[in-house]
């Protein structure tokens, strides 16, 4: 198997972010998850760990609108100008609910337009880390497309609370989103995050679209991140009505129900009929990780990544969330070895 990965997310280290509460406590999403996880993946005989291809802006901007990709690759520097504030940029104290605004140069109220929440500092890094996820995931949609059973993007940051013009949750670039983009030119895909919190992002770009199917198994927004999105009315609209499907499931989610709740999404899946596969594969299901309160064990997960390789689809898994880094390595090899 295929595992693309790119030391570029090294350059992306925020100190501290503000989670709800509004103390600041240390950044989970730290380089040291991606480089556990590559670690041990250099030790399984049958990945084979290779830089990405440079696929450009073209596919990145079929996602994600232009201004808000100058504002990733320009806000820190913008903020850092006129502020003796060092390591992050700006963090919006209000948010716009007005998509169509005129925004102007205002460092202050581009972020607040462009960041759903402060859980995204912006650093100096932040774009050439993002950029370089993006092309992880659009490697592996290569991949795949030509013909391999399976490709993993070891992506970092995460992508899947990404929207088309907003960042939130760790996650700057919608990976999963931008490869499915890129690969629906070849038939319908499917896309299945199976990250703890709900993709809303993936959710939201891809809400009116008939071709493909985004389906999301996670924590109940009503307890947890992002809280306004993934809930079961949610089903798509217009064109897209019926192509979108939540499955929040409640505190101490063991593998039992997980499963039982999972093959309900695959058949959902199989009747779709996809061409191509794309998993959001969040970690953050794991019983010890810090922002879970899953019961999901490293067993679990191995009958998890055997449950979707059943499917039979040319898959493409993304990393997203998890933030047990002792754990994340061997839960990433349990789950990707059923595609091997």
């Amino acid at each position: 198997m295929k595992v693309f990965y790119s030391d570029a997310h090294l350059a992306h280290q925020p100190r501290y972010y503000f989670p709800e509460g509004g103390q600041t406590e240390p950044f989970l999403e730290t380089p040291e998850r991606a480089e556990c996880v590559v670690s041990v993946l250099h030790k399984a005989d049958w990945a084979e760990v290779v830089p990405p291809e440079e696929f450009g802006l073209e596919p990145i901007l079929s996602v994600h609108s232009a201004p808000y990709l100058d504002y990733l690759r320009t806000a820190y520097a913008e903020w850092q100008s006129c502020s003796p504030i060092e390591g992050q940029a700006f963090i919006p104290g209000s948010y716009t609910i007005d998509r169509q605004m005129v925004l102007t140069g205002n460092v202050p109220e581009q972020t607040g337009f462009f960041l759903m929440s402060v859980h995204v500092p912006v650093t100096a890094g932040t774009y050439t880390a993002a950029l370089a996820a993006a092309q992880c995931a659009l490697s592996g949609a290569q991949a795949v497309a030509q013909g391999q059973r399976a490709a993993f993007a070891l992506c970092r940051p995460p992508g899947h609370h990404a929207g088309r013009e907003i960042c939130g949750g760790f996650c700057f670039l919608n990976n999963a989103a931008i490869a499915a983009q890129w690969l629906s030119g070849q038939g319908k895909v499917a896309i299945l995050d199976i990250d703890y919190h709900a993709g809303n992002g993936t959710q939201d770009i891809f809400y009116e679209r008939p071709d493909v199917l985004t389906v999301s198994l996670h924590a109940n927004p009503d307890r947890e991140y992002p809280n306004y999105a993934g809930y079961t009315h949610e089903t798509g609209a217009g064109p897209g009505a019926g192509y979108h499907r939540n499955y929040p499931l409640p505190v101490g989610t063991d593998d039992s129900l997980y499963l039982h709740t999972l093959n309900e999404a695959l058949d959902l899946i199989a009747n779709f009929d996809p061409a191509h596969l794309v998993l959001s594969a969040g970690m953050d299901i794991y019983k010890d990780d810090p922002l879970s309160d899953f019961a999901i064990t490293h067993p679990g997960i191995v009958e998890i990544g055997r449950s979707i390789a059943s499917l039979n689809l040319q898959t493409l898994v993304v990393m997203e969330g998890g933030y047990n880094v002792e754990a994340l390595g061997k839960n990433v090899v349990a789950l990707l070895v059923a595609f091997v």
